[in-house]
């Protein structure tokens, strides 16, 4: 009987190992691409040339009609705060929100009213859908779009650019004239997303300020840096007026596909398949501090669970078979690491049940005095060498951590990643199950998180 375990432990880490070495590999080509350019550009342009800061923008409410499009189901609890939010920080700016909401949900229309009660009711529009909530997000965003094409031929005047926020979105001042100003260059243009770290979920909800730390910080740089197409984050990211209306002509008159869960990431994919470019912009603001959106993410794990489950079913599950492989060779590389995380979370469930079995037949071997076969050295090599990248993984994470965050948060970082692949193989499961019961006939909804408004005191 012992020997078959160790037969299963062999099996176990030797499936684990190839995943993981393949994973660690392939994270470690980004980081050195990333390094590369990073470099490059320090010699190259910043030795000639200083950083842009928002001095250099053009003056406060010089830049638009920009729409801002949030949509809003059962979310009284930080809409108002949010709309005010906007007043505060875009009380100067030509924008115009567009906001979706439900006929059954009184209480968010309610929030609303009672926010623009306050002022700013002129550049505010609340859509109301025709159909009761929830549909879909997609959808709310499409009556945004309808209404924003009523305003314009109402106003006479063409939006310079299509901003998406959600309801529980902490604003940048500067934010609507940078996308603004950057909107006739680019097609997509996305500033970095910074979750804020609940005081009271370090662990849960502050593993999504490691992740966004590092995927904003690095990786959509070098996606960009490929030429590879730029996923939207749905937040903070904006798109020319025009190719929103090009994407709008393709469909029927509605951008957002009302079929995906992510059609906000496949929006971005969309775009560059029709020969746009997208760009992540890192811009400090005449204090220092870096241009981002900011909020609260999921702070329990069954909220985390469930959010993940729905990025994992519209990115690796749906995703693979709504967009396929199409591009060159860095597209597809950048596609495969999107639609990885099933596979992923797999590869780490074989991972621990490996360890927790190899840790079992240790302690047997020390209680009942008995020699068990020791791993093959082939598998104890490719052990070894996986610890070495998962060393230099922790450490690159903890250097984006430090660097949005401070040190105690990058220290943090290296016992939130065993959280992280817990919700993530947690998500997995939940993900694969709403997968099959859509293949089978199940219709997507809208099957959104709870959300909160942080204090100002917590916004940095």
């Amino acid at each position: 009987m012992l020997t078959v375990l160790a037969f299963v432990r062999d099996e176990l880490l030797l499936f684990a190992a190839v995943g993981l070495l393949a994973g660690g590999l392939d994270d470690l080509c980004v980081d050195l691409i990333y390094i590369v350019r990073r470099l490059w550009r320090r010699i190259a342009i910043y030795s000639r040339f200083p950083k842009m800061t928002t001095e250099g923008l053009p003056p406060v409410g010089s830049i638009g009609p920009v729409a801002v499009f949030v949509p809003a189901w059962d979310e009284s609890a930080v809409i108002g705060q949010m709309v005010r939010g906007c007043m505060k920080a875009w009380g100067g700016e030509d924008v115009h929100l567009f906001i979706g909401v439900y006929p059954n949900d009184k209480p968010t229309i309610a929030a609303i009213a009672q926010a623009l009660s306050e002022g700013w009711s002129d550049h505010v529009t609340v859509v109301i859908n025709g159909r009761p909530g929830p549909t879909t997000k997609a959808d709310a965003l499409n009556c945004c779009w309808r209404a924003m094409l009523r305003w314009e031929k109402d106003e006479k005047r063409r939006m310079r650019a299509v901003v998406l926020h959600d309801a529980e979105d902490v604003v940048h001042p500067d934010s609507i004239r940078l996308i603004g100003w950057l909107a006739e260059r680019f097609s997509l243009v996305q500033l970095p997303v910074l979750p804020l770290v609940a005081s009271g979920s370090r662990w849960i909800s502050g593993h999504y300020c490691d992740e966004f730390a590092e995927a904003h910080g690095k990786a959509l740089l070098v996606r960009e840096a490929l030429g590879a197409s730029m996923p939207s984050a749905g937040v903070g990211c904006g798109f020319s007026r025009s190719v929103m209306g090009e994407v709008a002509r393709r469909r029927d008159g509605s951008p957002f596909d009302e079929s995906s869960l992510t059609e906000d990431y496949e929006l971005g994919l969309r775009i560059s398949e029709m020969g746009g470019r997208g760009i992540l912009v890192r811009m400090r603001d005449a204090r220092g501090a870096l241009i981002a959106t900011q909020e609260y993410f999921p702070d329990t794990l069954s909220a985390a669970v469930k959010q993940k489950a729905r990025w994992t079913v519209g990115i690796a599950l749906a995703g693979w078979d709504r967009l396929g492989w199409s591009g060159g060779l860095g597209e597809t590389w950048m596609r495969l690491r999107d639609r990885r995380a099933t596979l992923a979370a797999i590869v780490l469930l074989a991972a621990y049940a490996g360890m927790l079995l190899t840790a079992g037949l240790w302690m047997i071997e020390g209680l009942a005095l008995i020699s068990l076969p020791p791993l093959p050295p082939a598998l104890t090599f490719l052990l070894g060498l996986n610890a070495a990248l998962l060393v230099w993984r922790l450490s690159v994470r903890a250097c984006f951590v430090w660097e949005a965050y401070g040190p105690a948060e990058a220290l943090r970082s290296v016992p939130r990643t065993f959280v992280a692949n817990i919700v993530q193989m947690l998500a997995a499961r939940r993900a694969l199950i709403i997968y099959l019961r859509h293949l089978r006939g199940e219709k997507l909804v809208w099957d959104k998180t709870a959300h909160r408004f942080p204090d100002q005191a917590t916004v940095a």
